[in-house]
């Protein structure tokens, strides 16, 4: 995610960092090419009686516009649904915790128990989002007596939450957690379950190729030749023209793209990694543990991760 300073209008207008215009540069040096090719081709076409107007551009343009638009609030959609499950894991460890710690005779060695399983399971979520290798953090919050049902467990994030009911259950066979506390903890865990199945099926199931792909051909074919439209009436400007268009379109298809799978790294994308830390900050100063984790800073080019 892009985290910026305060800028005034006019410098923002340069942003380099965090626009989607590096990943359309050579897309609309394609358009540049294309206008040339208007430019230079006219006169020996024109003598064919080939004349493409404005006209059906414009009503193509508005279709298309339209559709961008719906095609990028699906994607945010997807986007602000991601960030509140992220949330909600947020609200509900620290509740978890909470609770846990104001039952009575539950030793804070226990207490660091399942504060480690809480954080294996936010740090593992994170690691199965990004299909990264999850076993450094497992070493380092992991309690150890849970490494041999955890460490080289297939799906080991929902192994995690299995671990954390029977470390509740096994409170409740001590006595020490009545049914109405152990039902409450339960609802909070049922809860890290659906934000489980809520991440994963946002992850595995992208909007529908045949969708995206219409408008991306749509999108392609239009810029392709709306700098033959153009060069009857803009001649030498049809470039700057051409271009300027084209970037708007280009660039909310672009950025839909990227919104559409919101926990990669991306500059657009879920910062998984620092709210993995802020989770890990909170959770440890309610336990008192000192130093706690420094907080993720934006990198050189403004992009938390």
């Amino acid at each position: 995610m892009i985290v910026r300073p305060h800028q005034h209008w006019f410098l923002r207008l340069f942003d380099w960092h965090g626009s989607v215009l590096s990943n359309i540069v050579f897309r609309l040096s394609l358009n540049l090419l294309m206008s040339l090719i208007a430019i230079f081709g006219y006169p020996w076409y024109s003598t064919f009686g080939i004349h493409l107007t404005t006209a059906p551009f414009s009503l193509v343009g508005v279709s298309i516009a339209i559709f961008l638009g719906f095609r990028n609030n699906a994607s945010y959609a997807r986007f602000i649904e991601a960030r509140t499950l992220w949330g909600s894991l947020h609200i509900t460890q620290r509740s978890l915790l909470r609770q846990i710690k104001s039952i009575r005779g539950v030793s804070e060695e226990q207490v660091r128990e399942f504060t480690g399983l809480l954080l294996a399971f936010c740090w593992c979520l994170k690691h199965r989002l990004r299909k990264t290798d999850v076993q450094a953090d497992l070493q380092r919050l992991l309690p150890a007596n849970w490494h041999s049902k955890v460490l080289h467990h297939p799906m080991p994030t929902s192994q995690i939450l299995l671990c954390l009911s029977v470390w509740l259950a096994q409170r409740r066979d001590e006595g020490l957690v009545s049914d109405i506390v152990w039902q409450s903890i339960d609802e909070n865990l049922n809860q890290l379950s659906a934000i489980l199945g809520g991440c994963d099926r946002i992850a595995s199931t992208p909007i529908p190729f045949a969708y995206s792909l219409i408008l991306h051909r749509t999108v392609y074919l239009f810029c392709t030749l709306l700098p033959f439209a153009l060069v009857a009436d803009l001649h030498l400007m049809t470039p700057l023209v051409s271009m300027f268009i084209s970037y708007t379109f280009l660039s909310l298809e672009a950025l839909a793209e990227e919104l559409e799978h919101p926990f990669g790294t991306a500059p657009n994308h879920l910062p998984l990694d620092a709210l993995c830390v802020n989770i890990e900050r909170n959770l440890k100063a309610m336990n008192g543990d000192t130093p706690l984790p420094e907080p993720l800073q934006p990198d050189a080019n403004f992009n938390l991760t």
